[in-house]
């Protein structure tokens, strides 16, 4: 009896409970069927169903918060990213590798600690009109999709029309998935080394009614064995992303530029820039395209990527979606078009084209 008393004491504090705190599931599940072709020396083809990212990757998540008076709340996000094709966690195998933090926020912004966004992130959010598509600025920049870090410091405020943001790490990714942006294999937090594997990144934006723009920086240091040529923590990438965009009628146009520092790399230099527009034909129907330009400083690598998308909304949740893009690559640059899954370069100087049909659901 004293059992049952404590179980209907505990199911009658839930109520309680809930006012106290909100947590919210939710998620987006987006796949479909895509083909790439002129892969390899050899110009082979592939159909295939991307696991990395359709219109956007898939993912689910746990969000919540809790309002501690005066204006203040405690938050946490706890965000799972993963394959659609097979079901396979993404970013390295991590349980939660897309966000995993928790944090206090007011009036006065937002303070978190966790696995995070740098400011990269939030820089190109609105400026780049394709995001994440499988056909899109990840194809030329990995890290333009995967701008996390781990052990993060971050804070973001935003007082009138101006946001402040923040990042710093004291280690920031520990996980080994190979040369990829899903693990780079530099830990970090070692003790015989403070500036191993730290990142730190910082953003300023201004937000009119129809426009705005932002200017963000961010820095990787490297570390033993880190990937992307940052074996010591004496190398550095660093990006300046220089972004804004604009509301003219019915559509919305961005513009930005990516500056890139990587002193690992024998072409330590890069440019890539981007154009893109967003048009609203019906409140159902809508299309995206953008051009992007990679060029590297004292070398005659270079790739243009075209890419465009169309969408149709059965719902607010359910959509389906045609993409397509081709890159032309210069110099000894074998990139793919495609970002939705590895495996898929071209020959150095090629060319190459891709197509995908999809549908997302966001839940």
């Amino acid at each position: 009896m004293r059992t049952t008393g404590l179980t209907v004491a505990a199911l009658m504090a839930l109520p309680g409970l809930a006012a106290a705190q909100a947590v919210t599931l939710y998620g987006v599940v987006d796949t479909g069927v895509e083909y790439v072709n002129h892969i390899g020396a050899a110009r082979n083809s592939v159909t295939r169903m991307p696991g990395l990212t359709g219109t956007v990757p898939s993912r689910w998540g746990l969000r919540g918060s809790e309002d501690l008076g005066q204006g203040m709340k405690a938050v946490f996000v706890l965000e799972s990213g993963f394959g659609t094709d097979n079901g396979a966690s993404n970013q390295g195998g991590r349980l939660f590798g897309r966000q995993a933090y928790v944090g206090l926020a007011g009036k006065w912004g937002q303070l978190g600690l966790g696995r995070q966004y740098t400011m990269t992130f939030w820089a190109n959010l609105e400026a780049d009109m394709l995001g994440p598509n499988t056909f899109g600025s990840a194809s030329l920049d990995s890290y333009m999709a995967n701008s996390r870090a781990d052990n993060a410091i971050a804070y973001k405020g935003t007082f009138g029309g101006f946001t402040l943001g923040a990042t710093y790490s004291f280690g920031r990714d520990g996980t080994n998935a190979g040369p990829s942006p899903a693990g780079t294999n530099c830990a970090g937090e070692n003790p015989a080394d403070a500036r191993a594997c730290r990142e730190w990144s910082a953003l300023l934006q201004y937000d009119a009614k129809r426009w705005a723009v932002n200017a963000a920086y961010d820095s990787l240091r490297g570390g033993p064995g880190a990937f992307a040529g940052l074996t010591s923590s004496g190398l550095r990438d660093d990006r300046l992303s220089l972004n804004g965009y604009a509301l003219v009628g019915d559509a919305k146009i961005g513009l930005g530029l990516v500056r890139r520092d990587n002193r690992g790399s024998p072409t330590p230099r890069s440019d890539l820039w981007y154009v893109g527009v967003s048009y609203a034909v019906t409140p159902a129907f809508s299309v995206d395209a953008e051009v992007f330009n990679l060029r590297y400083h004292d070398s005659s690598n270079k790739a243009w990527l075209y890419a465009a998308r169309a969408t149709y909304a059965f719902s607010k949740r359910s959509s389906v979606y045609a993409t397509a893009g081709f890159i032309d690559n210069g110099g000894q640059l074998g990139m793919s078009v495609s970002n939705g899954q590895a495996g898929a370069n071209p020959a150095p100087g090629a060319n190459q084209f891709g197509a995908m049909v999809g549908i997302k659901h966001v839940f």
